[in-house]
C-alpha cells in the first residue's frame, strides 16, 4: 500500500494574531513541515481576520488534506484575551488563588460568554454554563469576579 493511500487529513492548531499571519514562526514551520505553502494560508488567514481588530490573538484549527490542500476555521479569542482587557491587566497573577491583580463584573463575564458562544465546540451549552467556566479562567488569572 503506497504512503499516499492511507494518508489522512492532519489537523494544526495554531494561536495567530488577526491579520498578521506572516510564514514566520509559528505559522511558517507548522504548515511548512506539512507541504503547505505558507504564503497561500497567511494571505487568506490575513483577508479573513481583516474585520477583526489586528494582534486580537485568533485560535485557528488548520485541516491539511493528503494533497496539500487546506482549509481551517477561525475561533472567538481565548477567554484569559478577554478577562485581561476587561480587568485592564496585561497578565495574570503568579499565585492563583491567593493574590488578585484586577477584578471584573458579572456583566462583563456575561458579555465574554456571549461572545464564546458563537464558536461551534459551546453551541450546545447554556449560557450560564459558559459563564461558569469564565469564572474558573478568572480565578486561575486572579481576576476577582465582583455583584
Amino acid at each position: 500500500m503506497s504512503k499516499a493511500a492511507n494518508a489522512k487529513a492532519q489537523v494544526v492548531r495554531i494561536l495567530i494574531s488577526a491579520g498578521k499571519a506572516a510564514p514566520t514562526p509559528p505559522v511558517g514551520p507548522a504548515l511548512g513541515a506539512r507541504g503547505v505553502k505558507s504564503m497561500d494560508f497567511c494571505k487568506e488567514f490575513n483577508a479573513r481576520t481583516a474585520h477583526i481588530e489586528p494582534g486580537i490573538p485568533t485560535p485557528t484549527l488548520i485541516t491539511i488534506q493528503p494533497d496539500r490542500s487546506f482549509t481551517f476555521i477561525t475561533k472567538t479569542p481565548p477567554t484569559s484575551y478577554f478577562l485581561k482587557k476587561a480587568a485592564g491587566i496585561d497578565k495574570g497573577t503568579g499565585r492563583p488563588g491567593h493574590d488578585f491583580v484586577g477584578t471584573v463584573s458579572l456583566k462583563h463575564v456575561y458579555e465574554i460568554a456571549k461572545i464564546k458562544a458563537t464558536d461551534e465546540h459551546l453551541k450546545h451549552l447554556r449560557l450560564e454554563a459558559i459563564a461558569s467556566t469564565i469564572i474558573g479562567t478568572a480565578r486561575t488569572l486572579g481576576v476577582q469576579v465582583v455583584p
